[in-house]
């Protein structure tokens, strides 16, 4: 499921929402080479991640196949379609002639009776109009006029009697009594011929709108060379659905300044007639500053969750007897991530066990000064009762007036002997994930390691 799926199913949900309508999912799988149970499963499970709830079960186009046939015969008995039976050999010489004139594809059997009795293999076109123009009166971008003498007979039914997308949709959008299509910019030639199959068929054409695409941060067509495509790829990277929906919302869409808001606040503020024309691009320090704000507002309990996920992901189970110092610390460092991952490598210093390899940074401090300054210390800290951060954060100043220093000489190595070089937060913090009789046996063991 692209980003760009998902910011389009995002803006049918707000726009349903908003206006008290109805949002409804179709799996268009006409095509049955594609549309595997899999890749059905990845649409499922990215619109359930984002929290986008359809108000009715899916339809599944493929089940629906005899109706589509029927809508084409309509077509045919009302002259508004005809078999063609161009061998590909015809096709292939009629495409090469038109291409050097400049023009769409004709075929010969547009003006022919059909054949009678024939076992000859056809396909079912469209007889568009030819002349004329069709007008989609697109909700964002506003009129569009096509000439006519530039859309080819499209077709209806394959040479195996199977629907093709054109027709099929139409179809479905009236049964299912769909309002309003809102999708990516790259079907708006559709929207011409759908049109066109709507009026020959004496329906009402939905509304449409057609969004512009998302774009890479160097304003090229997003592709992998841009790093993330698909929703289970940030999902695997760490962002919250919640944040990857105010995000999307916002590739496209805005309300004044607003970069942060509520879901409530997007339904009542969305509208799809405010959508800019320009294409979007995908800004990741603005996802990240997002999905910050985002991690920061959690639930740690869910987060809990999430970091061990992370962990667990990496090959690197969280031991049983870990499991309170993780809960510890992640209250503690969840400011400074901007990912789940960033979360769960800033609680790796917790999950070690003793005694640490110190890092090669950590043992150069420790010369004999350092050393006796971290014993004193040691002690100080072993007389602190209320181990907490606010009460730690005082006895570190306390013991660093006394010593006569900044906390610059106390610091890094006290980082170090506690993290073993990992990434760790401020030191109050850090001793507080880890607890007293941790901190202090973490302390003991790199003071017995540099005598």
């Amino acid at each position: 499921m692209h980003i760009g799926t998902a910011r389009t199913a995002l803006f049918n949900w707000l726009y349903a929402r908003h206006t008290g309508g109805t949002f409804l999912v179709r799996i268009e799988d006409t095509d049955r080479e594609r549309s595997t149970e899999d890749a059905v499963k990845v649409i499922f499970d990215g619109l359930a991640w984002l929290g986008l709830d359809a108000d009715a079960p899916p339809v599944f186009q493929a089940q629906r196949v005899d109706r589509h046939r029927e809508a084409v015969q309509q077509l045919v008995d009302a002259g508004r379609a005809y078999r063609c039976y161009m061998t590909v050999e015809e096709l292939d010489a009629e495409r090469t002639l038109a291409r050097a004139e400049g023009r769409v594809v004709r075929s010969p059997w547009r003006d022919r009776e059909p054949l009678v009795g024939s076992n000859a293999p056809f396909v079912v076109r469209f007889r568009g109009p030819g002349d004329g123009e069709t007008i989609v009166d697109d909700l964002i971008k506003g009129p569009v006029r096509f000439a006519n003498r530039e859309l080819d007979d499209l077709v209806l039914l394959r040479t195996d009697g199977t629907p093709t997308y054109n027709v099929a949709v139409v179809v479905d959008d009236h049964d299912m009594g769909i309002t309003h299509v809102i999708r990516g910019d790259d079907h708006l030639n559709n929207a011409a011929r759908q049109s066109l199959i709507y009026d020959a068929l004496g329906w009402e054409r939905p509304a449409f709108g057609h969004l512009p695409l998302i774009h890479g941060p160097d304003g090229a067509k997003l592709s992998k060379r841009h790093g993330a495509q698909a929703v289970s790829e940030f999902a695997g990277m760490g962002y919250l659905p919640e944040a990857m929906r105010n995000y999307l919302a916002r590739l496209g869409w805005g309300h004044k300044d607003d970069e942060i808001f509520t879901e409530e606040q997007a339904v009542a503020w969305f509208d799809v007639k405010d959508v800019v024309k320009a294409p979007a691009r995908l800004d990741w320090d603005k996802l990240n500053f997002i999905n910050n704000h985002y991690i920061r507002a959690a639930d740690d309990a869910r987060l809990f969750d999430m970091v061990e996920q992370a962990h667990n992901g990496r090959g690197e189970p969280v031991p049983a007897n870990k499991r309170d110092a993780l809960s510890r610390a992640i209250p503690l460092v969840k400011d400074g991530a901007k990912t789940i991952l960033e979360l769960a490598d800033l609680t790796v210093f917790v999950l070690k066990t003793r005694p640490l390899q110190m890092d090669a940074k950590t043992v150069g401090l420790l010369n004999e000064e350092t050393t006796q300054r971290l014993i004193r210390l040691r002690h100080a800290l072993s007389e602190v009762t209320d181990w907490t951060k606010p009460t730690l954060e005082q006895a570190i100043r306390d013991f660093a007036q006394s010593e006569g220093v900044g906390l610059g000489k106390i610091g890094p190595a006290l980082r170090g002997v506690l993290s073993g070089g990992v990434a760790a937060p401020d030191l109050a913090s850090a001793l507080t994930a880890l607890a007293r009789e941790e901190s202090l046996g973490r302390l003991d063991d790199a003071l017995s390691q540099s005598r």
